[in-house]
């Protein structure tokens, strides 16, 4: 199964080696055809502390680097 690769901002790069990354979707309401912005945060694995705070990342899933770490910053 291949690995999903997400697009975002970093919210957060406060933690060592560790960045947060909000990702947003959108997509139309089923019933009313309104466009819906949704985000979620994502807790990303940054190994040499590269990005900051309001750059745009990719980030694909990993195998559990810690408790809340499921992903990792490629770019």
């Amino acid at each position: 199964m291949p690995r999903r690769i997400l697009q975002g901002t970093v919210t957060s790069d406060a933690n060592a080696q560790t960045v947060t990354v909000s990702v947003e979707r959108r997509f139309k309401h089923p019933v009313l055809q309104k466009t819906i912005r949704k985000s979620k945060k994502y807790r990303a694995h940054d190994e040499n502390n590269t990005f900051a705070k309001g750059d745009t990342v990719r980030i694909r899933e990993c195998a559990p680097k810690s408790k809340t770490k499921r992903w990792e910053v490629i770019a």
